[in-house]
């Protein structure tokens, strides 16, 4: 595999972990909505919209979801639907549709700002989507400066190292450890809580470990590889603890998304693991031409 075929494969990895991010978040701003009410019933939102000339009685509605803040949550999932089909169209020097993927990565800052108010401003909850934030941002970075330039491989260990940071703030209860993270684990590997709860915690030291190794050259490809399991792992972790023959479409429609909007937690770091991998062509002429070179030594000698 050539360094065009590597670098293409990369793009493609962030293309698809957007797409896939998006396309789960829209899923569910259209089947429930986004975790804004947090930000906007408050009173000093109210007090913006009322110097608009917008009544009490406009901002709230009437209980038929037909107020102002009703009415704009029930239309936002277009936006990410938008940033969805953008993420598959974005092509080099698309610098119009890099503007629009540029305010998709706000929305989802936004939106993991909302998340993180609402936990009670537990600032893993907030830094864990790292990877969901700034995957629009590596994408066009990717096309328009380039996969393997500097910057955008930095931002790219940025994104792995919060993600991986704020699991394992809570796996090793640095933060309260979510009562999910360990019905998951006794879901899905069938274990006790006592069970759970080490392998939870193993996972956590293992999570900082990859926060450090990525950083390091001769460890970063295999923590790269670690990075994109485990995060895959933890992805489908949730539909499958989650979904049952027993309801509806076997709960698809309630988990599946879980682990699709979840897809820059391994599509990152495989994308830096493509990075970092040199090419066998490249090796197998390191390889011809350390033997010349010692071939010419002995014929000189």
């Amino acid at each position: 595999m050539n360094d065009s075929n590597q670098n293409n494969l990369s793009i493609l990895c962030l293309r698809l972990g957007a797409f896939l991010c998006f396309a789960g978040w829209t899923w569910v701003h259209f089947y429930w909505e986004g975790p804004y009410g947090v930000l906007l019933w408050q009173e000093s939102t109210f007090e913006f919209a009322s110097s608009l000339g917008i009544t009490w009685e406009e901002f709230v509605g009437s209980g038929a979801d037909d107020g102002l803040v009703q009415a704009w949550l029930a239309r936002i999932w277009w936006l990410y639907l938008t940033c969805t089909v953008l993420t598959i169209t974005i092509r080099e020097r698309s610098w119009f549709q890099m503007m629009g993927l540029l305010l998709g990565s706000g929305l989802l800052t936004l939106l993991s700002y909302a998340t993180y108010v609402s936990s009670q401003r537990q600032l893993p909850m907030f830094i864990e989507n790292g990877g969901q934030m700034l995957i629009p941002v590596l994408l066009v970075m990717a096309l328009a400066l380039g996969v393997r330039h500097r910057a955008t491989v930095i931002l790219a260990i940025v994104a792995l190292i919060l993600t991986f940071a704020g699991h394992g703030c809570y796996a090793l209860g640095i933060w309260p450890t979510p009562g999910n993270f360990y019905a998951m684990t006794s879901l899905v590997l069938g274990v006790e809580y006592p069970t759970a709860q080490t392998i939870v915690r193993t996972a956590g030291v293992l999570d900082f470990l990859v926060c450090i190794t990525i950083c390091i050259p001769y460890l970063r490809r295999a923590s790269a590889l670690y990075a994109t399991l485990w995060g895959f792992l933890t992805a489908i972790a949730r539909p499958i603890a989650g979904m049952s023959w027993g309801l509806n479409y076997w709960g698809a429609d309630q988990y599946l998304h879980e682990a699709v909007l979840r897809a820059p937690h391994f599509l990152i770091p495989l994308a830096l693991f493509l990075i970092w991998r040199r090419p066998p062509d490249t090796e197998a002429a390191a390889v011809c031409t350390h033997s010349e070179q010692q071939a010419s030594r002995v014929c000189v000698h």
